[in-house]
């Protein structure tokens, strides 16, 4: 019986599952930042809101607004320096991924650099806007890259 060669590339269902990973640890580093930043914002507003049975004044909605885009815009930087800190440094790349035994290497091979992990970073933001479709590129490629492994030059290895 004639078993077929293993990629050495790292696949979609390796790497989702490596996201899955990386997300819940962003996700536990970031929820006290909510609760710090946003939530006591909110629930004055929330609370006077029912208290005066009226709905929110303009003023309490850019509040609560301002609350959120603070809270999104910190968010987003702890996930770009998580991600392209990680995948510039030995390991290659973030815990997920590290776990998983992936690593993220230049086309000949080598460790990328902060700038290069910064573009595969927001080029992950793109492959996002237009429908997921730059990470289902993944399952169909033959070197399993994602639009934003072709925008910054890079592949995902097994090791």
């Amino acid at each position: 019986m004639a078993f077929a060669p293993s990629s050495p590339y790292g696949g979609f269902w390796i790497r989702f599952l490596a996201y899955i990973i990386d997300r819940i640890i962003l996700s536990t580093v970031a929820a006290p930042f909510y609760f710090i930043l946003v939530l006591p914002r909110i629930l004055p507003i929330i609370e006077d809101a029912q208290r005066n049975q009226e709905p929110p004044s303009p003023e309490m909605i850019g509040t609560i607004i301002a609350s959120a885009v603070l809270y999104g815009c910190l968010f987003l930087l702890g996930a770009w320096l998580y991600d392209a800190l990680l995948t510039s440094s030995a390991w290659q790349g973030t815990v997920g991924k590290k776990v998983l035994r992936l690593k993220v290497t230049d086309e000949a091979g080598n460790r990328i650099s902060f700038a290069r992990a910064t573009g595969r970073f927001f080029g992950k933001i793109v492959s996002t806007l237009i429908m997921y479709i730059g990470f289902i590129m993944i399952a169909f490629t033959d070197r399993k890259r994602g639009l934003h492994d072709m925008i910054a030059g890079t592949l995902v290895m097994k090791y």
